[in-house]
């Protein structure tokens, strides 16, 4: 039964909260501290601002810590699938629904829109990568890293994981960061 429990404390403020962790919030506090009593509203700060100074979405690592503390390792998994679900299956109902239309002219002239505003988000997010590791390691290591990027995967095909990894273990190896 706690499984289940588990599954609708973070399904049910995945449905309503839209726009993902920070909307969520409140709902999965209702949810754990009120209708469950799983955590304190202390404990529930202090498991907020956990999740906050890790990196990733903060309603997953939430739901993996709750459901864990509750349920053990099959409850981490139920709490972050239940996080996850309504979101992925939305993808997936819009996904059927753009595929049974693919040869629409509308959604080729929609899918011919989008595709010059997705590369204009994905410069202007590069751009914003660049300026903040130019003044987080300076221009020779980021110069560095971007050629050696580059060559690695225009030059030499190597795997994207490969060369984030590599340029992570630099990082680490060399830059101290």
């Amino acid at each position: 039964m706690i499984y289940i429990h588990i599954f609708l404390a973070f399904f049910i403020p995945g449905i309503l909260g839209y726009g993902g962790g920070p909307a969520s919030i409140p709902l999965v506090e209702n949810e754990v501290v009120d209708r469950y009593e799983w955590l304190t509203v202390n404990e529930f700060s202090e498991v907020l601002a956990l999740g906050n100074a890790l990196p990733g979405p903060i309603a997953t690592k939430m739901a993996g810590y709750i459901g864990y503390q509750q349920g053990g390792i099959l409850g981490a998994g139920i709490g972050v699938f239940a996080t996850v679900a309504p979101s992925l299956i939305l993808m997936i109902m819009l996904l059927g629904l753009l595929m049974k239309y693919k040869d629409s002219p509308k959604v080729k002239r929609m899918t011919s829109l989008v595709r010059p505003t997705i590369a204009v988000l994905l410069g202007i997010m590069t751009i914003g990568f660049f300026t903040n590791a130019y003044e987080g390691i300076g221009i020779v290591q980021t110069g560095l890293i971007a050629v050696c990027s580059y060559v690695l995967l225009q030059k030499m095909k190597v795997s994207p994981a490969y060369v984030i990894g590599g340029a992570l273990l630099y990082g680490a190896c060399f830059l101290g960061v």
